[in-house]
């Protein structure tokens, strides 16, 4: 069964000057502001399509590690994942960046490479951002 989800923004004023508040509309959780100043330069509490991007993707990213693991009868115990989104302004995302370090019993290093190469190419979200160069580093802890 297809889910969808939803959230909306609330812009006002122009690009430079104004502001906007995203709401998370299917879970509920808070509100948050976003800015042009914060999206290109420092985040001042704010934040911007890219962190938003990270963080889809980090946690997409570590459900389809995980499935892959525990399918390949190595289920994991813990893996910790940062996406870190590149933004150029007047470029746009100019790459993604994943790490994920891992808790897992009975796999060596070049099978959690492996595995982790894997959920790179196949998580939703990669394949949503295809066009964008996604590179990653693996490692067990």
């Amino acid at each position: 069964m297809a889910t969808t989800r939803q959230a909306h923004t609330v812009w006002e004023g122009d690009l430079l000057k104004g502001t906007g508040t995203v709401s998370f509309d299917s879970s509920g959780i808070p509100d948050q502001a976003v800015s042009w100043p914060s999206r290109a330069d420092k985040a001042n509490g704010k934040t911007s399509p890219e962190e938003l991007i990270a963080a889809a993707h980090s946690s997409c990213f570590s459900m389809a590690l995980s499935n892959g693991l525990a399918t390949g009868g190595t289920p994991p115990v813990r893996l910790t994942t940062r996406a870190e989104v590149t933004f150029q302004p007047g470029t746009g995302i100019t790459g993604i960046h994943l790490t994920v370090a891992g808790e897992v019993p009975g796999l060596d290093a070049a099978g959690f490479e492996k595995a982790a190469q894997d959920a790179k190419a196949n998580c939703p979200v990669s394949q949503a951002l295809a066009g964008t160069t996604i590179t990653l580093s693996a490692s067990l802890t």
